[in-house]
C-alpha cells in the first residue's frame, strides 16, 4: 500500500528557515506530480507549491520567492525549503501526490501532516 510519510517541520523564529520532506513508500506505483498544501485552523487547505514530473513548479503568491519545492530523481520524495518564514506561514503542512497503483486509477494521496510554527 502506498503511503506518504512526512518529516521536518517544527518551531522557528520569524525570518528563519525550515525544511520539510515527504517520502513515498510502497509497492510499484506511478506518480503524476507532487506538492505541498497547508491548513490553518478555521480556513480551507491551500496549495503552497507543486512540481510536475517535468520539474515545472508552481507557487502560491504568498510564498513565491521564499519557498522552493524540489523532487528527487526517482520521484520517490519531494522537499520544501522554506526561507524568510513569517508568522502567517504557521500551519499544518501536507504532502500530496497523484498516484496510480497497478490496475487502479489515479488518486490523490496525502501525508499525515506536519506542524510548522513561526513564532518568536
Amino acid at each position: 500500500q502506498v503511503q506518504l510519510v512526512e518529516s521536518g517541520g517544527g518551531l522557528v523564529s520569524p525570518g528563519g528557515s525550515l525544511a520539510v520532506s515527504c517520502t513515498v513508500s510502497g509497492s510499484t506505483f506511478s506518480i503524476n506530480g507532487m506538492g505541498w498544501y497547508r491548513r490553518v485552523p478555521g480556513k480551507q487547505r491551500e496549495l503552497v507549491a507543486a512540481i510536475t514530473n517535468n520539474g515545472d513548479t508552481n507557487y502560491s503568491d504568498s510564498v513565491k520567492g521564499r519557498f522552493t519545492i524540489s523532487g528527487d530523481n526517482s520521484w520517490n520524495a519531494v522537499f520544501l525549503q522554506m526561507n524568510s518564514l513569517k508568522p502567517e506561514d504557521t500551519a499544518v503542512y501536507y504532502c500530496h501526490a497523484l498516484i496510480r497503483e497497478p490496475g487502479s486509477d489515479w488518486y490523490d494521496y496525502w501525508g499525515q501532516g506536519t506542524q510548522v510554527t513561526v513564532s518568536s
